[in-house]
């Protein structure tokens, strides 16, 4: 369950959200039956807390929205992305601490 600064997108509703958003947006493509994912979960979570106003935070589960998980070549989760501007500026793949995951916002602010 994602936190509430935390929105889903999918295959329908991505361009809208997440390419034509005008903050960066941090893109966490997970799986329900991912353990790694669970683990990033919370993490992902405060770190939208911490950032409203200054970024979007999105959840992509990547059964639900092949269509994108494949056009972004995601070939294990959890991956993050951070997109500015409709482009990946960028990535961070599996289960990483949060300063590694703040690290990465940080560089697209």
């Amino acid at each position: 369950m994602a936190g509430k600064n935390v929105h889903a997108v999918n295959d329908l509703n991505f361009d809208e959200e997440v390419l034509k958003s005008d903050l960066p947006v941090l893109v966490d493509f997970t799986a329900t039956w991912c353990g790694p994912c669970r683990q990033v979960a919370p993490i992902v979570d405060q770190i939208a807390d911490e950032y409203e106003g200054k970024l979007k935070v999105t959840k992509l589960d990547i059964d639900d929205a092949p269509g994108t998980a494949q056009k972004y070549g995601i070939r294990g989760v959890p991956t993050l992305y951070i997109f500015k501007g409709g482009e990946v500026v960028g990535q961070q793949v599996g289960a990483v601490p949060k300063t590694m995951i703040q690290q990465l916002v940080e560089r697209a602010l």
